[in-house]
């Protein structure tokens, strides 16, 4: 039951080109900084990527994207990214906009072996009726559209079916872990890193405090060590190295006060 893995690149050994990869994070928060980079130096290529966001320039999942590593992006927020608009709008890669509530549904769903389920949002969008594009072409036109999504009118309401998401990896970090794979995260950082590491079939989990099995109470564990099988662990710095997206000084303040 020991999970944990020597380093960083012992636990992305096996990613593959081509694989899929379901990530944790929004925005900077809660990003497994360090299994990316580990990613980056292993070099696997063309990977399908579902997360929130795909970082931003020269950070997070950015760094990957920016070596071209990437080639299909499932999300719901692609802001912040300057590469990622010129890639998308320049043909070379594949982007598939998902509502935010939507994609966490899906990939609950596909964690928990649910194949697919209804949900009002997105009817009467492109996001029901097809048409948004995926992937454009080197002139411009749109080369790859989403397609139309199956419907149904439950109590005089109508809902649209949505599939249940699940890859080949996760990505993910948490604040307290065992070598069981029971995790915990704080604060922000919970966003999407329980419903990625849910979603993956091999989820390599980095976090910033190791505690002895049975030191997490039942009611502390935030994901059970079932869907984890590999734990990192960083090192003081690199789980103090917490990047910032956005710095903020308020104009009242003459000392200049840092917003977070």
């Amino acid at each position: 039951m020991n999970k944990v893995c020597a380093t960083a690149v012992e636990a992305v050994h096996d990613i593959t080109d081509g694989s899929s990869l379901a990530v944790g994070g929004f925005g900077l928060s809660g990003v497994p900084e360090v299994v990316i980079g580990a990613l980056y130096e292993q070099g696997a290529t063309a990977l399908s990527v579902v997360s929130n966001n795909c970082g931003v320039d020269g950070a997070g999942l950015g760094v990957l994207l920016a070596a071209r590593r990437i080639a299909r992006v499932t999300g719901s927020y692609v802001g912040e990214n300057k590469e990622f608009a010129r890639q998308y709008l320049s043909g070379e890669l594949e982007v598939e906009l998902t509502p935010q509530g939507t994609l966490a549904e899906r990939l609950r769903a596909g964690g928990c072996g649910i194949p697919a389920f209804y949900t009002p949002a997105g009817v009467g969008t492109q996001v029901a009726d097809g048409g948004l594009p995926w992937r454009y072409g080197p002139d411009g036109s749109v080369a790859v559209a989403s397609p139309v999504k199956e419907s149904r009118t439950f109590a005089d309401r109508t809902y649209v079916l949505e599939h249940g998401i699940t890859t080949d990896f996760a990505l993910v970090r948490a604040w307290r872990g065992d070598r069981h794979g029971n995790l915990v995260f704080r604060k922000a950082a919970a966003n999407f890193n329980p419903l990625a590491a849910m979603a993956g079939r091999i989820t390599i989990a980095e976090v910033e405090e190791l505690v002895e099995p049975g030191a997490l109470g039942p009611d502390q564990v935030h994901l059970p060590g079932v869907f984890v099988q590999r734990i990192v662990v960083l090192t003081p710095e690199q789980a103090a190295a917490k990047k910032i997206e956005r710095r903020t000084i308020s104009a009242s303040s003459t000392q200049g006060t840092v917003r977070h």
